[in-house]
């Protein structure tokens, strides 16, 4: 056998551990601070579960809402999580992350290539709780020509294949809404023959979208801002091993493609993407997962919990009393051609007029234009434990056609594949639907029925639908009935699809402090090691509040770590 090629070692600054939005986020800031940086990738490609992500985050007060006139004291989003998070409220680091998100923000715009849109349109997912807002605490990676990117194009990750149309994403918002009303208004037709056309023309020059919009739009932002500053980007490089010396955390043995590499620096970032697709843990920690593989994770494979188990090495302790360790999304399975299969989130529909959930006793359990997190947290705890955790999104063929279910498009793409290949169920009525898929048949008719003589009015005195502007938001600014929300289901073939508790990420994670520290035992920090993203615990203590409270965290920690280990104290 072949010698084994010996250890090399190379010395930097910083190290970081994984390259999606907090690891980049820390990287660019320590760079950009005089630091030598260098970050592992343990996938062949770039941005972890970021790329896959919808691009949205959380950062309440930041600068696109303030120039848009939207003014609040940190006292509003803080008085929102304080009732929000009840119990697991933890007052230092909400604050720390309060207090830097508007400058994060602010330092990307202001010194990188991340430049971004704002959703000040936006509410707060809980808004009859003190503090919620109506708009001004979201804003995504502004749209992308990946010709800027140059040779770093190719190691970027895609965007997501369920998620994208052709490979070629939608940006949330007036991209999306221009895609679900082109049937029915010129002017978005015009915008969606144009986007589709240069996706054509895309494919065939350089075989993938160059459009680039959420979340890939991030990490390509992000990694061409690494690249100008001159951080090295490793990918093929997991890292098996940190330095420990004297109890000081110093760097870390990487696997590459020419052997092991020992990088040995003064500060470790951990941001390796938690630990969705690591059945051991998730075996441990998640509800109704009693194999480990029982819930749909929507993060790549490679985010299999090796943050957590690095920092675990050097003494620290993984958070488990959270109000949840999974960030629930509803998700449906979808099978390919190739044999292979799919994950589909349902973020888009369920708020749309004409659509209701219900468990395999035929009955709702929620209003279903709520939260994704809120939608599957209340599957899981209605749906007895010995019996299999899922629902069914069902439709008519009204609502098919105009807004989609799941993977399965509106017009005018078919749908009769995805009733063959079995990933939709179809009846000409009800009861027929009900029996394709295993559903209590009279109790079916009867929710649709007391469903209906209420949607003909627009209520849902059942659920409340409607009744608060996230909803609203969800729901469909041109139905021309009085709820945005809320519509009969009653013109068939009718549709259903079965959707089953998912995740974009997990929130159980190392313990740190307001500057992102990993603690130990004794809740001290470990002396060079950092944790951000979904290897940090949530700040939020395992809660929902809000889309892009997993993003908002992630840059805004990777940040706060990055100037806290360049001695950093004033924001520029």
């Amino acid at each position: 056998m072949p010698a084994e090629a010996p250890t090399q070692t190379v010395d930097c600054d910083v190290l970081v551990i994984g390259s999606g939005a907090a690891g980049l986020s820390a990287a660019v800031t320590a760079a950009w601070h005089g630091l030598k940086v260098i970050v592992v990738e343990k996938e062949p490609v770039i941005g972890g579960a970021t790329a896959w992500s919808g691009g949205w985050a959380w950062v309440p007060r930041n600068p696109l809402a303030q120039r848009a006139g939207i003014q609040e004291d940190i006292e509003q989003p803080r008085t929102y999580l304080r009732n929000e998070l009840g119990e697991h409220y933890d007052a230092a680091r909400v604050d720390a992350f309060l207090e830097a998100c508007p400058h994060m923000v602010a330092f990307f715009e202001r010194h990188t290539a991340l430049q971004f849109a704002d959703g000040n349109g936006i509410s707060d997912m809980h808004g009859d709780t003190p503090g919620a807002a109506t708009g001004g605490h979201q804003v995504i990676a502004a749209p992308y020509d990946a010709r800027q990117v140059g040779a770093l194009l190719p190691r970027l990750r895609k965007t997501m294949r369920e998620t994208s149309f052709m490979g070629m994403p939608i940006m949330a918002g007036a991209d999306l809404a221009a895609f679900l009303a082109m049937t029915r208004s010129p002017r978005a037709l015009k915008h969606v023959s144009k986007r589709f056309l240069s996706h054509l023309y895309h494919l065939a020059r350089y075989g993938r979208a160059m459009h680039l919009v959420n979340g890939v739009a991030l990490v390509a932002r992000l990694a061409k801002s690494a690249d100008d500053l001159g951080v090295q980007l490793l990918e093929s490089a997991p890292a098996k091993r940190l330095l420990i010396e004297d109890g000081q955390v110093r760097g870390a043995l990487v696997g590459t493609p020419n052997g092991e590499l020992s990088i040995r620096a003064k500060a470790v970032v951990l941001a390796a993407g938690g630990f969705p697709n690591d059945p051991v843990r998730r075996q441990q920690l998640f509800p109704r997962d009693a194999s480990g593989r029982d819930n749909l994770a929507l993060p790549p494979q490679a985010c299999s919990g090796d943050g957590l188990r690095l920092g675990e090495s050097a003494g620290g302790q993984v958070a488990t009393g959270l109000k949840s360790p999974v960030a629930w999304a509803p998700v449906s399975k979808v099978p390919h051609r190739d044999g292979s299969f799919g994950h589909f989130p349902h973020i888009i529909e369920r708020g749309k007029p004409g659509i209701i959930g219900v468990l395999a006793n035929g009955k709702r359990f929620v209003n279903e234009a709520h939260g994704y997190y809120d939608y599957v947290s209340a599957m899981v705890e209605a749906v007895p434990e010995d019996q299999e955790a899922c629902s069914w999104l069902i439709c008519d063929h009204r609502f098919q056609r105009r807004y989609g279910l799941g993977f399965a498009r509106p017009a005018p793409l078919p749908v009769g594949p995805h009733v063959r290949n079995g990933y939709l169920k179809r009846g000409a009525s009800i009861e027929q639907l009900a029996l394709a898929c295993g559903i209590d048949p009279v109790a079916l008719a009867n929710t649709v029925a007391e469903f209906n003589r209420h949607a003909r009015k627009g209520e849902d005195p059942a659920f409340g639908r409607g009744s608060t502007p996230f909803n609203r938001k969800q729901g469909d600014p041109l139905y021309p009935g009085p709820n945005p929300c809320v519509a009969p289901i009653e013109h068939g073939p009718f549709y259903a699809v079965k959707v089953q508790p998912g995740c974009f990420g997990t929130f159980a994670g190392l313990k740190t402090d307001g500057h992102a520290r990993v603690l130990d035992a004794a809740e001290q920090p470990i002396t060079g090691l950092y944790a951000a993203g979904t290897d940090m615990a949530s700040v939020l203590g395992g809660h929902y509040p809000s889309g892009g409270i997993n993003l908002g965290p992630a840059l805004t920690f990777g940040y706060v770590a990055a100037r806290h280990i360049a001695g950093a104290t004033d924001y520029e």
